[in-house]
């Protein structure tokens, strides 16, 4: 174990390399040469950082702003192009729509254009700390992998969006912000064995997943559910694994251990519908549930999130019909307003956000003492 004086002596050396500060873990220690310099914190990415459903002092950014403030002694200005749906790529899937509001999943702006945004913003691009990224999940598409017609070929999706355009995205942060560290999020099971499998959860998935192969025999509903658990097991293993390897890879590259990857531990216990569940569910209060059993089932339970009332009139407006539409179209677009209105379920909720902040900041920590062990005499 290092000694006290030789840890703090490590996190001293380390918080001067990485960003120009004094600091010792647990105290705030201005620095002597540039006190009042700010840190700066970009995030990029999908729905995970930008915290869908949340409010903004309980989003897991926020949550790390804090933790640099308090161990550095300096201020943090965060600048966050997140949004919810953001894809890494357009493709011939992505519509054209946009929206003012991030928690509107809309693919556009692509993590591609928020690094662009970004790269305007910044007058001098070395003067970026730190970058949080999430990103691949709506590459792959919830739609995809919560499909119960899918299991057996979630892995080659993931591979295929959460491999090389990871590794192709990564490459440019690096190469755009110098003297960044750039920290990446993985992704977590939806459904697991813990999940409770009762009507609300099955109405969830006949209304929003596809749960029948087109020309196959009908699944029973146990057999949906146990198609979907596989589905999200086999997207929480692969996705880590190759966000994992696309960071050693640019890493490789760059000759130093400057992008690190976060896996955020994510027990059954905590999946959708379980009994300590960390992700935005449905509101399942007395007078809601005796609503849905009143109306047979009519009476949709809202989600449980921050951000619902605000999401929900955003995407009235994005989705709202058009004229001259069809029957077709208008069917098309009550669908996706619904999902839009929905969108956070299935997201980290507050104690969720903080799961991921708490395994941000650990990652951080440990690297500054790895390099303390290596640099200290």
């Amino acid at each position: 174990m290092i000694g006290a004086t030789r840890k703090n002596l490590g996190f001293l050396t380390v918080w001067l390399l990485l960003f120009a500060s004094s600091s010792v873990l647990g105290q705030s220690v201005q620095s002597q040469t540039q006190p009042d310099k700010p840190l700066h914190m970009l995030v990029l990415g999908d729905s995970i950082l930008w915290g869908q459903g949340l409010k903004p002092e309980h989003k897991t950014w926020y949550h790390v702003k804090l933790w640099l403030e308090k161990n550095t002694g300096r201020r943090v200005i965060e600048r966050v192009e997140a949004h919810s749906g953001a894809v890494i790529e357009r493709s011939s899937l992505t519509d054209n729509l946009i929206s003012s509001n991030p928690e509107v999943n809309v693919g556009l702006p692509t993590i591609n254009d928020e690094l662009d945004e970004a790269v305007r913003f910044y007058s001098d691009a070395s003067q970026v700390d730190l970058v949080l990224i999430s990103g691949c999940g709506n590459d792959v598409g919830v739609q995809n992998l919560l499909n119960a017609s899918n299991t057996g070929q979630v892995d080659e999706m993931t591979d295929a969006k959460c491999g090389k355009p990871v590794e192709n995205l990564l490459r440019r942060i690096a190469n755009v912000f110098p003297a960044a560290r750039i920290i990446v999020t993985g992704y977590y099971p939806f459904f697991s064995a813990e999940t409770r499998n009762d009507f609300v959860v099955k109405a969830l998935a006949r209304r929003f997943f596809k749960t029948q192969p087109d020309g196959a025999p009908k699944m029973s509903s146990k057999e949906v559910f146990e198609r979907l658990k596989v589905n999200s097991s086999q997207w929480h293993q692969t996705s880590n694994i190759k966000l994992s390897e696309s960071v050693q890879s640019i890493n490789a590259e760059l000759g130093r251990e400057r992008v690190m990857f976060v896996k955020v531990a994510f027990p059954a216990t905590y999946s959708f519908a379980a009994s300590k569940t960390h992700l935005w569910g449905f509101n399942r209060s007395p007078f809601r549930m005796t609503l849905l059993l009143l109306s047979f089932g009519k009476v949709l339970l809202p989600s449980n999130d921050e951000a619902r009332k605000q999401r929900t009139a955003s995407c009235n407006e994005v989705y709202k019909d058009q004229p001259n539409a069809t029957a077709e179209e208008k069917k098309e677009r009550k669908s996706l307003r619904l999902f839009c209105r929905y969108a956070a379920l299935g997201h980290p909720n507050t104690k969720g956000a903080l799961l991921y902040a708490d395994a941000i900041t650990e990652i951080l920590k440990s690297s500054f003492i790895a390099t303390a062990a290596l640099n200290t005499p």
